[in-house]
């Protein structure tokens, strides 16, 4: 039978006058019409409610005409989104809950909605994402137990050079400590400014990398001049496993967005480019609502730490059953007739021998553990 060369009421009013003659059962009827059972039960019971009115078309929309949003709080919703440009609905509706608690705002969807309406959205790209890794998370339960620190990306910046964004972090709060763009990232212009961050905000208890350079080296443990000056300051280095940024997700989610909002496109000027760090600096710490943190800013729950930081270092005290010797120039140390190899990064700096077992010595470096060394073959056992 076909429904393309016949009225659709017709065919309405001849099913429902088969069904009344009772000559055919409702599966057949259904299959000699082409409608599934659903639409055949929903047609008779709208016939035998409403007659041959219950069988006409009804219109798909909801009979409950839309609630307008006021033109006030449209008006509203449309500043927020001018001023932080780059905020979707949940951060928007986020703000204002928090800052304008006694009015009644519409719902996520609804500010989603008038954005499109006046072409304030554009359509995100579909992108497959990794599975997320939580275990190194597990730990950043209070502010300053773990921060992180990375280099953004470079970019150039006009004519004058690149620009390397040193980024620092505390994993608990999200609250972005350091945003400075350098033209050079070597270990003495980073050290510089992490002594600036200690010195304002205290000291975590570690601070989680990468494994590249200044943060880490090819040394054993992985040790770098600026990493053997966290650990002097009492600061346990953490790298994450080559190849894995999620193990830093917290710090590379940061890093997405800083991109978007002040790299795109970079300024014409290293001062120009700083100026915008600064600003997103303020924006992010103070005003972006963050989901994960149940729509409260970073600031809400970061707190300077209690461990100032010591403009004198004096030196580790190792107990006295320890074997101490100081490391040479040349990165390495001698002991038991032999001469090691630690790393040019610990030069200088007293290290520590713990008989373990025997004829092995676990190698302290501060509160560090760095290697076992093996008296019968020796040779150091590396960590894993």
């Amino acid at each position: 039978m076909s429904w393309k060369i016949t009225c659709v009421m017709d065919e309405k009013l001849k099913f429902i006058s088969d069904h009344l003659g009772e000559r055919f059962s409702t599966a057949e009827l259904c299959r000699r019409y082409g409608i599934s059972r659903k639409t055949a039960y929903k047609w008779l019971s709208r016939y035998q409610a409403e007659g041959v009115d219950g069988l006409k078309d009804r219109p798909r929309a909801n009979y409950e005409p839309h609630r307008t949003t006021p033109n006030e709080i449209t008006t509203v919703l449309l500043k927020v989104k001018e001023e932080f440009p780059f905020w979707g609905p949940k951060k928007v509706h986020g703000y204002l809950i928090k800052n304008r608690p006694d009015v009644i705002w519409p719902v996520i969807s609804t500010i989603g909605e008038i954005f499109k309406r006046h072409g304030l959205v554009v359509p995100r790209k579909y992108r497959r994402r990794v599975s997320p890794h939580t275990e190194p998370f597990k730990e950043c339960d209070v502010a300053n137990k773990v921060w992180s620190a990375d280099f953004k990306g470079q970019f150039k910046i006009g004519s004058k050079g690149y620009c390397y964004p040193l980024t620092i972090t505390d994993n608990y709060s999200r609250f972005l400590i350091l945003c400075k763009g350098l033209a050079r990232p070597n270990g003495n212009n980073v050290k510089k400014w992490f002594e600036k961050v200690f010195i304002e905000y205290g000291l975590p208890e570690s601070i989680r990398t990468d494994n590249g350079s200044p943060f880490a080296s090819t040394s054993i443990a992985g040790l770098s001049k600026l990493s053997v000056w966290w650990i002097k300051l009492g600061i346990t280095p953490e790298r994450i496993d080559a190849g894995e940024p999620q193990q830093n997700g917290r710090h590379e989610r940061m890093h997405r967005t800083l991109k978007h909002q002040t790299a795109k496109p970079p300024a014409k000027s290293f001062s120009a480019q700083q100026r915008a760090f600064n600003n997103f600096m303020k924006e992010y710490n103070n005003l972006r609502p963050h989901e994960a943190l149940n729509g409260q800013c970073p600031c809400d729950l970061f707190v300077t730490s209690k461990r100032e930081y010591p403009h004198v270092i004096h030196e580790y005290e190792y107990p006295d059953s320890y074997y101490v010797r100081r490391v040479k120039r040349s990165g390495e140390f001698r002991f038991a007739g032999e001469i090691l190899p630690l790393g040019t990064p610990l030069a200088g700096e007293y290290i520590a021998l713990e008989p373990i077992d025997n004829e092995l010595y676990q190698i302290h470096f501060n509160h560090v553990k760095l290697g076992v060394f093996d008296e019968r073959t020796g040779r150091i056992i590396r960590p894993e």
